[in-house]
C-alpha cells in the first residue's frame, strides 16, 4: 500500500520510512506542508502520517484543507508529546489516530495498520477469503492452512486485493499502490505480478475483469 509520509527531519522521516517499507509499505515523502497539501490532494495513497510542526503550511492547515477538499484518506497524525490540545485539533480536523514523539517503530506501524483496517471495515489483522488466509501483522499468505511463499512485491499485490475483496481494482489502481511514482504506467508488470501470483495460489483466486482490473472475491472459508 502506497504511504505518504510528511516529516520535516530527515533523520526521523529516514528511519520511519526505511521501517515502513520493510512493513511491506511503499513509501513517498515530503517535508513541508505546501508539498504536502499538493500530494495528498493529487496523488492516491492508502493513508498518511502527518506530522504537525512543518515549514510553510502546518499540518493542521494541511488537513483542513484535504478534509475540504474530499480527501478521505485515513491520517495518522505525529505530535509533539505533551502536547494535547494539538492532539484534539488533529482529531477534530479529521485525523484517524495520533501518536505522540518520541515513539516506537513498532507502534507506528500498528496503528497504521489499524486505521487501514478500519477504512475498508476489517476489523481483524486476519482476512480470510475461501482457502486462503492472509495475516497483515506477519506478512504472510496461507492456502488451507499451508504457507505460500511470495516475494515481497506479491505480497503487497495479494494483500492490497484481499483488503479490498468484492471490489474490481484497475490495473491503474494498482500501479499506483505497488510502484514508486516514476515506474512507467503502461508497462505490463502488473499482467506479469498478476501471473506469478495466480501460479501460487491458483488461477481463481484472482479474477480478471476484463476492460475493468482484477478482483478476490468475497467468500466464505
Amino acid at each position: 500500500m502506497r504511504v505518504l509520509l510528511v516529516e520535516d527531519d530527515p533523520s526521523l522521516a529516514a528511519g520511519i520510512a526505511s521501517a515502513l517499507e520493510e512493513a511491506g509499505f511503499l513509501v513517498e515523502w515530503v517535508g513541508d506542508g505546501e508539498s504536502a497539501w499538493f500530494k495528498g490532494g493529487t496523488e492516491t495513497y492508502s493513508a498518511v502520517i502527518l506530522d504537525l510542526g512543518l515549514p510553510g503550511l502546518d499540518g493542521l492547515t494541511v488537513l483542513r484543507r484535504w478534509r475540504q477538499e474530499g480527501r478521505a484518506f485515513p491520517v495518522l497524525i505525529l505530535t509533539a508529546r505533551g502536547d494535547w490540545s494539538e492532539r484534539v485539533e488533529g482529531i477534530d480536523a479529521g485525523a484517524d489516530d495520533y501518536l505522540p514523539k518520541p515513539f516506537r517503530m513498532e507502534e507506528l506501524i500498528a496503528r497504521l495498520r489499524a486505521i487501514l483496517r478500519r477504512a475498508i471495515g476489517q476489523t481483524n489483522p486476519l482476512i480470510t477469503l475461501g482457502s486462503m488466509t492472509l495475516d497483515t501483522r506477519r506478512m504472510s499468505v496461507a492456502l488451507d492452512g499451508n504457507p505460500i511463499h511470495l516475494t515481497p512485491q506479491e505480497y503487497r499485490l495479494v494483500s492490497y486485493l484481499a483488503q479490498h475483496a468484492g471490489r474490481v481494482v484497475s490495473q491503474l489502481e494498482l500501479t499506483e499502490q505497488l510502484y514508486a511514482q516514476d515506474f512507467e504506467r503502461d508497462s505490463n508488470a502488473v499482467e506479469v505480478l498478476i501471473g506469478r501470483a495466480r501460479k501460487k495460489l491458483g488461477n481463481r483466486m484472482i479474477e480478471t475483469r476484463r476492460g475493468f482490473g482484477y478482483i478476490i472475491e468475497r467468500t466464505e472459508p
